[in-house]
């Protein structure tokens, strides 16, 4: 017996936007499940917010279609969506309580009051600032303020709740807080998030699925594991987390003796499928780096700083004929000194070896 896939909750296909000759939006292309927390991720400029203003209305895509349970939003104005979107700019009313700011759209669509009571004080709960319900604004922290905000775009209970840098205002103690609070809360609330973020570590702490933009284009749509431990792509490879990235050339198109060859430096046995001499780099984690005697390794370096961190240490070290040293992560305090010579072995079984195409461009 044969199961059907559910179908997407959002379903978005070949969406383009331009303004002018700068191209936001490259045919895009994704589906996000019904109460997924989704994040588009990416560098200033990428085309993540065009895309998010796209499904709020608030854009209208050049080509491509946005479909939400199946119904087509392309033509629908924003007001007539069941979505939702709140901004980095909380716009509160200053004047108005806590409940009342809360309250305030249910109360322009002419819901009654008792209604208004109950469904602000459950999502006040939720929220966890029903202690908070007659305070203004002004008397709110940071955080505080940005729940009230997030009350009040929950509160319409919308298929869809759109979130443009939600944590930006933030300073970094209380935005750490709030990435695991966005995410319980997402669950209480039993609602889709798409969050907006350039932020690489919002979006690995909150997400359940992370389509990281480029240039107006999805380089890679993966789980954050996935996209840490299997990027797809150089510039994946280099935006998340750290890397060491090792241009050089694919050699061995065998199995099993597949190989990258990293002109003046050394030849690495590692498994890809790419064809001979195609240009490629390897990818290698801090922690799939080991330090190990100089006899011990197929390469060699000195150490030039060592980061004590507590639990571990991030150690870097200059290989002759690299432009950038090799960084470690180990697990100790003292594991090597400046100035002391060491082997490095790369696990390769964990090390990940993508296209080059800046290498490709330049041979070309």
């Amino acid at each position: 017996m044969t199961t059907t896939a559910p179908s997407p909750l959002l379903d978005i296909r070949g969406v383009q936007h331009s303004y002018g000759d700068v191209v936001a939006l490259r045919d895009v292309s994704l589906s996000i499940a019904d109460r997924e927390f989704f994040a588009l991720l990416g560098p200033s400029g990428c085309g993540k917010t065009t895309l998010l203003r796209s499904i709020a209305g608030f854009e209208t895509p050049q080509a491509g279609s946005i479909l939400l349970d199946g119904q087509d939003l392309t033509a629908l104005p924003a007001h007539r969506r069941p979505v939702n979107m709140m901004f980095q700019s909380y716009a509160l009313f200053p004047h108005m309580s806590v409940e009342k700011n809360v309250g305030y759209g249910l109360e322009a669509e002419g819901v009654g009051k008792a209604e208004i009571r109950r469904r602000v004080g459950e999502t006040l709960e939720i929220v966890g600032l029903a202690a908070f319900a007659q305070r203004r604004p002004a008397k709110l922290s940071g955080g505080q303020r940005q729940r009230v905000a997030l009350a009040r775009a929950i509160i319409k209970r919308p298929r869809v709740l759109l979130l443009d840098e939600p944590l930006s205002a933030l300073d970094r103690k209380v935005r750490a807080e709030m990435q695991l609070e966005l995410k319980r809360m997402q669950h209480e609330a039993g609602m889709t998030f798409v969050v907006v973020t350039h932020d690489q570590e919002e979006a690995m702490s909150m997400a359940d699925r992370v389509a990281v933009l480029n240039r107006g284009g999805i380089e890679q749509l993966d789980t954050p594991v996935g996209l840490y431990s299997r990027p797809a792509t150089r510039f994946v490879a280099s935006f998340i987390g750290t890397a060491n990235l090792l241009d050089g050339f694919a050699t061995g198109s065998s199995s099993s003796g597949s190989a990258v060859d990293v002109p003046g430096v050394a030849l690495f046995p590692v498994s890809h499928g790419f064809a001979e001499r195609e240009p490629v780099t390897l990818v290698a984690r801090p922690e799939d780096v080991h330090i190990v005697a100089p006899d011990a390794a197929p390469i060699t370096g000195t150490v030039i700083d060592t980061f004590f961190l507590g639990g571990s240490s991030t150690v870097s070290v200059e290989v002759p004929g690299l432009a950038k040293p090799i960084s470690c992560t180990v697990h100790a305090a003292n594991v090597a000194e400046r100035g002391q010579r060491v082997g490095l072995n790369f696990d390769s079984s964990r090390v990940v070896v993508v296209a080059n195409p800046v290498e490709a461009a330049v041979a070309a």
